[in-house]
């Protein structure tokens, strides 16, 4: 199981970007998928959220209406757009693929990629 973050870097505030994450060795389209962030002090928070369908997604409210996440389940990848970015969202930016069935709880995280918002 790989999930594999790519897309950040350093950006002036105002900005965007765009992170991607790609997913192998599992099924893809029957996991949610989620970005998490983590700031250096600070507990990881979600970003972002989408159903296995992508019919449904939610923000944390320090995002919304600047952030959208999609997914493109015939390429196993889900995406972060990130836009009229602040420093305080600097942090690194970690991947989520989750399910649940009725007994057991799958989970995975990628490595992280670091998102750096700074004049």
């Amino acid at each position: 199981v790989q999930l594999v973050e790519s897309g950040g870097g350093l950006v002036q505030p105002g900005g965007s970007l765009r992170l991607s994450c790609v997913a192998s060795g599992f099924t893809f389209s029957s996991y949610a998928m989620s970005w998490y962030r983590q700031a250096p002090g600070k507990e990881r928070e979600l970003v972002a959220y989408i159903t296995h369908a992508g019919g449904m997604t939610d923000y944390g409210d320090s995002v919304k209406g600047r952030f959208t996440i999609s997914r493109d389940n015939a390429k196993n990848t889900v995406y972060l757009q990130m836009n009229s970015l602040k420093p305080e969202d600097t942090a690194v930016y970690y991947c989520n693929a989750l399910t649940m069935t009725l007994t057991s709880k799958y989970e995975y995280w990628g490595q992280g990629t670091q998102v750096t918002v700074s004049s």
